[in-house]
């Protein structure tokens, strides 16, 4: 499967914040739409950065309160991994393995198209490891080993 398969079955839709934005604002939006990170961006279409609730966590453990009312770029990561509608789940479960990530943001031709979540590579590989097992099952009952 690849990722334009998984965002057909849950939409693009990508909850944003901007970078100059307080950190509450960000805080209200993660609560609102109930994500777990959301993407920081100016104008809705590029990526200026990425902004998770253990962001907001650790900012406030080290920082306190007053956080809050900082600009969202003082606390986001800048440095974005991304994904291609094109990658395979394999490829987000690698990646996001092999850099201990929860959220890829998805770019098709160089504009925002998407938010793939380890939830969401969760639920596909679920949904497949069911599938097999149906399959087996079918072949088993079919050819009267049952």
């Amino acid at each position: 499967m690849h990722v334009t398969e998984i965002l057909a079955r849950k939409g693009t839709e990508v909850a944003t914040v901007g970078p100059d934005d307080p950190v509450s604002t960000a805080v209200a939006a993660l609560a609102e739409f109930g994500v777990g990170a959301l993407i920081v961006s100016a104008d809705g279409a590029s990526i200026d950065g990425i902004v998770s609730e253990r962001d907001v966590v650790r900012s406030i453990g080290a920082e306190g309160a007053r956080i809050l009312d900082a600009p969202v770029r003082s606390i986001m990561t800048a440095d974005v991994r991304t994904c291609a509608p094109s990658d395979t789940v394999a490829q987000l479960m690698g990646s996001m393995t092999e850099h201990r990530i929860r959220h890829l943001p998805v770019l098709d031709d160089g504009r925002l198209g998407g938010v793939i979540s380890i939830g969401d590579v969760v639920k596909w590989r679920v949904s497949e490891l069911e599938d097999e097992a149906r399959h087996i099952q079918d072949y088993i009952q079919s050819s009267g080993y049952s």
